[in-house]
């Protein structure tokens, strides 16, 4: 089973709740073509070189990004990687697919949200059930500062609904495209939903940094600016779409790159595989470029409750674009992207009891810092005045709704390193990343983690209160970040 990033649980229409459930859709294709990425040895002519070798393989480059030595390609024969690997100007060369994309079909119409009146200042209408924020004092942190303008949060994702009233305010269009395909598209509205696209996106958005302007909710960082990076089609967030994404928000001022996902179609990118590697070194390259840039980079540590530590794991969830298969994946050399590339902070989700999520994945040497996520119905009930155990989020349409998942967990990470930003506009990515973890609330390992209270152990967290498997380096912690 394909095991979602995130969980969309609750709306909240009119101050009134009803159940509602929504998950990433799988993709499958008809007849057309496969999509690849090329990496070019580094070196004069490599990158030329490694151009006339796709050609000659009878591959369609569609998009250069020289600055980082890669090439996205398309072409109806899906040996073709094999075929330019055989070129000495390339370093790797892979399937971004494991079955033919499907020709284009019609457009649908962008979603677009009602205006809604709303006045700046105080608290916002449903700031009360935000517990979440007041876990991470990002509430005292707001006395301090709400952020910048010009500290730039971009949000790579499936949409984003930039007229929703909680976003519009800090919209940046300047710096927002759709990615979709490895070519950037910065078509008005071409990041936003489509009536086919769900709320992932705009939920994420809103997180980080939703505006103090007297409608719905606050976000982590509510005085920053929002670029939206469209990278993701039909559930499917892949390797030619995400380096698109990362280079675009470099390139375009972003301080901070929120990324809620994982690199379709492998759950894990085992490095022993020629396609797989090809995709986890493409990423890597353009993750390396956002942060020579001077981006911080923040990724959700995903959902399947793994222990990332753990010498080997069962993925069934790969490959995603087709029929997922079991496997065993030795972890000493198949890794999650981006998450687990140098570099990028990894988030694992906690619930309103400071207690890992259930369906949060933790390891040793992998998790960096926890945030509130959410947690499922029955456990971690907040205190009142909140009263779901979910974080509430926009979505599309002007409306809210009760969502979970290490996705909304890491965009709390990404407002606060927006947050660090803003009182320290020169720190570079090493040194927010730094104080992200020195100011963090320490969490300990629970003596025994039984989430369901059945008897049974459920995951066993490993390491010291200063870091560990569950929490990293500890809780999130908003109003000390700003403070050092």
């Amino acid at each position: 089973m394909r095991r979602p990033w995130w969980i969309r649980a609750t709306a909240v229409v009119s101050g009134v709740a009803v159940v509602a459930v929504g998950l990433p859709a799988g993709a499958s294709a008809a007849a057309g073509e496969y999509g690849f990425v090329v990496n070019a040895k580094p070196g004069a002519g490599a990158f030329g070189a490694a151009r006339a070798a796709v050609v000659a393989a009878g591959g369609v480059v569609k998009m250069e990004y020289p600055q980082i030595g890669v090439l996205v390609v398309t072409a109806a024969d899906p040996g073709v990687g094999v075929v330019v690997r055989r070129s000495g100007a390339v370093s790797s060369a892979g399937k971004t697919r494991t079955v033919p994309v499907a020709p284009a079909g019609p457009t649908m119409p962008a979603v677009v949200s009602p205006p809604v009146a709303g006045k700046p200042g105080g608290a916002e209408p449903l700031e009360s059930l935000q517990w979440g924020l007041r876990a991470i004092g990002a509430d005292k942190a707001h006395q301090k500062t709400v952020g910048r303008r010009d500290v730039l949060v971009s949000v790579l994702d499936n949409s984003v609904d930039d007229t929703h009233p909680d976003l519009a305010p800090n919209f940046e269009k300047s710096a927002s495209a759709n990615c979709v395909g490895g070519r950037p598209d910065p078509t008005e509205g071409s990041w936003r939903p489509t009536t086919l696209t769900s709320s992932h996106g705009t939920s994420v958005a809103g997180i980080a940094v939703a505006a103090r302007n007297g409608v719905g909710t606050a976000g982590v960082a509510p005085g920053v600016g929002l670029a939206a990076v469209k990278v993701a089609s039909g559930g499917l967030y892949t390797t030619e779409s995400v380096v698109c994404g990362l280079v675009w928000s470099a390139e375009h001022g972003a301080d901070v790159v929120n990324m809620s996902f994982y690199v379709d179609p492998w759950y894990f990118n085992c490095l022993d595989d020629p396609d797989q590697r090809a995709l986890a070194e493409s990423v890597q390259r353009a993750t390396k470029y956002a942060e020579r840039k001077g981006t911080v980079l923040v990724a959700a540590g995903m959902n399947s409750g793994h222990d990332l530590g753990a010498p080997t794991l069962v993925d069934e969830s790969s490959p995603g674009d087709g029929t997922p298969v079991t496997r065993t994946v030795d972890r000493s050399r198949c890794i999650s992207i981006p998450a687990e590339l140098p570099g990028v902070v990894t988030v694992a989700a906690t619930g309103a009891h400071n207690l890992k999520s259930s369906y949060s994945n933790y390891g040793l040497g992998v998790i960096d810092i926890a945030a509130p996520g959410g947690e499922q119905e029955d456990y971690q009930p907040p205190t009142a005045p909140a009263v779901s155990n979910q974080i509430i989020a926009p979505v599309p349409g002007g409306t809210w709704e009760y969502v979970l998942g290490t996705s909304m967990a890491t965009p709390m990470v990404a407002g606060v390193a927006a947050l660090i930003r803003s009182v320290h506009p020169k720190a570079s990515p090493a040194e927010v990343r730094a104080r992200l973890f020195a100011s963090t609330s320490k969490l300990a390992c629970p003596p025994n983690y039984d989430f369901d209270n059945d008897g049974t152990t459920d995951a066993t967290c490993s390491g010291s209160t200063a870091y560990n498997s569950f929490y990293g380096h500890g809780l999130l912690n908003a109003q000390a970040a700003v403070k050092r």
